[in-house]
């Protein structure tokens, strides 16, 4: 296996520039509606507003990955005099919170870059920005090239995720001896 340059697509966050109006919220939920547009309900929404008014702290955060484990990390950072727990910083769906949860299902909501059909040049959530708090980039990386895997493999790798590679390993071999 190679290295190869893939493009990568980023929505560049400044928590400074963000004022709270939750366009973003919105716009997301709107275009992932069924049918597009059909009604907006910021729950179903890829961007979440973390707001704390009280230290008044406005950050958007969009979904990333989902997660099957909850993690560790609970440090609390300051930036600029403002005060931001880990979570908020974190873009996975996991169980530990609701953020970035299908409201009905449960089922985890990633960031898509709008890229449904239609396909839009900018997220919609960077467009509609007013403030320009939300930027979209793409970047070039070097990443392991992926192999495809083969129906065998594919059968053998869930063998082994549900009984384990050491009992895979010893059923293939009394298989062997039996020849």
């Amino acid at each position: 296996m190679g290295k190869v340059k893939k493009k990568v697509k980023l929505i560049k966050i400044d928590p400074d520039k963000c004022n709270g109006c939750r366009a973003c919220e919105l716009i997301c939920s709107a275009f992932h509606a069924t049918p597009k547009y059909s009604s907006n309900n910021p729950a179903r929404a890829r961007i979440r507003m973390i707001y704390e008014p009280l230290k008044d702290i406005y950050l958007p955060v969009y979904a990333g990955e989902y997660t099957a484990a909850t993690c560790m990390g609970r440090n609390k950072y300051i930036i600029d005099g403002k005060e931001y727990g880990e979570c908020a910083f974190c873009r996975a769906s996991c169980p530990a919170r609701d953020a970035f949860k299908e409201p009905d299902s449960g089922l985890p909501l990633k960031c898509d870059m709008c890229e449904d059909d239609p396909a839009q040049e900018v997220p919609l959530c960077v467009k509609w920005c007013i403030t320009d708090a939300l930027t979209y980039e793409e970047v070039e990386e070097e990443v392991e090239e992926d192999v495809a895997l083969t129906e065998m493999e594919i059968g053998l790798k869930a063998l082994v995720d549900k009984y384990g590679l050491d009992n895979m390993v010893d059923g293939i071999a009394r298989l062997s001896q039996k020849g």
